[in-house]
């Protein structure tokens, strides 16, 4: 019995304490919940909300043109707050009425779901009274501002509970056109002028405070920053769209054409080293072409003949020659160190003048010609690579420029046939950027300039800093050396190995073809991969751009040389730019036209004209057979009006229009435009009833 109570007592006791416990955390929610529960919801807000860093908005990348190359553009993540009070009042009366228009409103500029769909969406949302319902994520600026005209969102954010995160995005108009040397913006991938000039272009952070929501989203707490965000600066470069275009353009035909590996363009403005295009095309797998890698500035490789160049410029101004010194080519086959040095075309050419061997591109003329002169003292011959900054990096103002690998006497590497090669562009690596480097001093009488990509910075379009040219080395050589290999370049495309490319040339043309054997890892030389280059300048009396074009065709190509694949690149390149740049600054000066107020000429749209002359009392006989496009002529008394037809397939003429006039024309009709000049269209690089496609280029000259 005793036992009995004892079980009993232990019993009851438990069960009361257990109850007891259960009263005292019941209790004690209470109390956290009604005494405390301000106190731990702002502990709970204070947990999600913090300082967070704003990105500044990036300045814009434009070509000396004045076109954007890389530009940000706003991107808005929408939510809804249905807490807002404004919401629930009168019963909600203010989402009731306007969730219908909404919806059609929404489903009408999104075009992703019905407008059903969206207001059965919101009003669920409504009910559940969620916090950050997610409306519409990486909304354009141009969708943003027309949701603020909403039915509901025109009320403000305070009343519509409309909360806008934005951020920005980086934009390349242009798509592929010089995209590796502008770049890309990307957190982990920075590269080409978007990596250079970071700094500059990333502006200041802001700070703001903001929650964080589901989704790791972070939303604004108020529209206010704690420090404001500083836009960053623009960067204007030495680019150009239109010869970008015209090389690109150029530089793919062949490539598709040759189906080859990969290869680049580069055009560089003779006088001050600027680099106006800059092309660089890569195979992808499924065939097509893209810029994948700046191979102009990064790629080094055995440049083959284009280096001929500089082992002529050593001989020469070493006075180890003359031209007319006599060097037996030995039908194109000539045995030195155990090893057989080939000409890439058997001529059969025996004695012949050093000139003769340069323009023939001779590679047996020009290694015997360097072993008679410097194989007792190769140092001599490094030395003079050196001199003309060979053996260094071109300084040009991008991240990642490859340096030379020059071979020199005291490595290992060294062996008694490392000279003659030499001589004629193997055993040292060069790109393409540095070869073009050296032939620009020469067209440039001598002088060595740094190439560079931008020209000014600005700020709003104030201008903080102007980039002016920078000369690397006043004189390569003498003028005397200069002449003579002058001289070679030019007889090259005259009688030489590149005559047949620009026989029919309306203007001299100077440059070196190359064609180099490429060597393809433990593969060795054995797949035949051929290297064909054409560097040079042009016109060749008056330099305006120098140019090089190199290409790594695919295995056994057939069609492989210097000339015939390169030198093509580039006389498209150069026929495009004589016509529409060098030949206007090179012919006399137009004459000027004594101004005469009695005289009318203009073009526009017919109504327009019609509405002034009308303002003006004037008349005007209509010969346009009701074209809504017309060019007007005569004096005061006898105006008349012809038709000038304009239809989507074909180019119309632009002449005498306004500048107005013109880009309406042209952007109704798909085409892109480069203008250049102020006043009336003067002349276009496209004739007035050639067939057009959507997204062509013109280039515009206002008089």
């Amino acid at each position: 019995m005793e036992v009995k109570r004892d079980i009993l007592w232990r019993v009851y006791l438990s069960y009361l304490l257990v109850i007891v416990a259960c009263i005292a955390i019941f209790g004690k929610a209470i109390y956290i919940q009604q005494v405390q529960g301000a106190h731990w919801r702002s502990m709970s807000d204070s947990l999600h909300q913090h300082i967070d860093s704003i990105e500044a908005e990036r300045g814009t990348i434009f070509s000396e043109d004045g076109q954007m190359l890389s530009t940000s553009i706003p991107q808005f993540d929408l939510f809804i707050d249905f807490r807002v009070e404004y919401l629930h009042e009168k019963s909600g009366v203010h989402f009731r009425d306007n969730v219908d228009s909404l919806s059609f409103y929404l489903s009408d500029l999104f075009k992703d779901q019905s407008p059903d769909s969206y207001k059965k969406m919101l009003r669920q949302a409504y009910r559940d009274n969620e916090a950050y319902f997610e409306l519409h994520k990486k909304t354009t600026y141009r969708e943003y501002e027309q949701l603020r005209h909403f039915p509901l969102f025109k009320e403000g954010r305070y009343k519509s509970g409309l909360i806008v995160n934005e951020k920005n995005i980086r934009l390349n108009p242009y798509g592929i056109l010089a995209f590796r040397t502008v770049g890309l913006d990307r957190e982990s991938s920075k590269v080409g002028l978007e990596k250079t000039y970071d700094s500059i272009l990333k502006g200041r952070e802001g700070k703001q405070w903001v929650r964080t929501i589901a989704g790791g989203v972070k939303v604004p707490i108020t529209d206010d920053f704690i420090v404001e965000p500083e836009t960053g600066k623009d960067i204007v470069s030495t680019i150009d769209v239109f010869i970008q275009e015209i090389a690109e353009n150029a530089l793919m035909k062949m490539m598709e054409k040759n189906e080859a590996e990969h290869g680049c363009a580069i055009v560089m403005e003779t006088k001050t080293g600027k680099i106006k295009a800059i092309a660089n095309l890569g195979k992808q797998n499924n065939g097509s072409y893209s810029e994948d890698l700046n191979y102009a500035i990064t790629t080094r490789s055995e440049p083959g003949s284009t280096f001929k160049l500089a082992t002529l410029m050593a001989l020469l101004e070493d006075k180890k020659v003359n031209l007319d010194d006599i060097v037996d080519l030995e039908g194109g086959t000539w045995k030195v160190g155990g090893l057989t040095v080939y000409d890439a075309e058997q001529s059969g050419h025996r004695g012949v003048t050093v000139k003769q061997a340069f323009e023939l591109s001779s590679n047996v003329g020009m290694a015997k010609l360097a072993n008679n002169a410097y194989g007792s003292h190769p140092s001599q011959f490094v030395h003079a690579l050196s001199k003309m900054h060979m053996d260094s990096v071109s300084g040009v103002d991008i991240v990642g420029e490859a340096r030379p690998d020059i071979f020199r006497p005291t490595e290992k590497r060294w062996v008694p046939t490392a000279l003659p090669w030499m001589a004629f562009g193997y055993n040292l690596q060069v790109t393409p950027l540095q070869t073009l480097t050296l032939y620009n001093a020469v067209a440039n009488h001598g002088r060595m300039m740094r190439p560079y990509l931008i020209s000014s910075i600005k700020e709003e379009g104030v201008l903080l800093k102007n980039i002016e040219p920078t000369v690397i080395r006043e004189k390569v050589c003498s003028d005397q050396t200069l002449k003579m290999l002058q001289s070679c370049l030019e007889g090259v495309c005259i009688s030489g190995t590149a005559k047949e490319v620009f026989k029919n040339s309306l203007y001299p043309v100077a440059g070196k073809t190359g064609t180099a054997l490429m060597a393809n890892g433990k593969m060795g030389y054995s797949e035949k991969i051929f290297q064909s280059s054409f560097a040079g300048y042009f016109p060749a009396d008056n330099p305006q751009y120098s140019c090089i074009v190199v290409i790594k065709n695919k295995p056994h190509a057939i069609n492989h040389f210097g000339a015939a694949v390169a030198g093509t690149v580039f006389k498209e390149i150069s026929d495009r730019l004589y016509s529409t740049y060098v030949k206007g600054n090179n012919s006399p000066a137009l004459k000027q036209l004594k101004a005469d107020s009695a005289l009318l000429q203009y073009a526009g749209y017919k109504k327009d004209i019609s509405r002034v002359l009308s303002t003006l009392k004037m008349n005007m006989r209509d010969s346009s057979n009701n074209a809504s496009w017309t060019s007007i002529y005569g004096d005061q008394k006898n105006l008349v009006a012809y038709s000038k037809n304009v239809d989507d397939k074909t180019m119309p003429e632009l002449k005498g229009l306004g500048l107005k006039d013109a880009v309406y024309i042209c952007e109704t009709m798909g085409l892109r435009l480069n203008v250049r000049g102020a006043g009336k269209v003067g002349s276009q690089s496209i004739v007035a009833g050639q067939t057009i496609n959507k997204g062509q280029l013109v280039q515009l000259e206002l008089n």
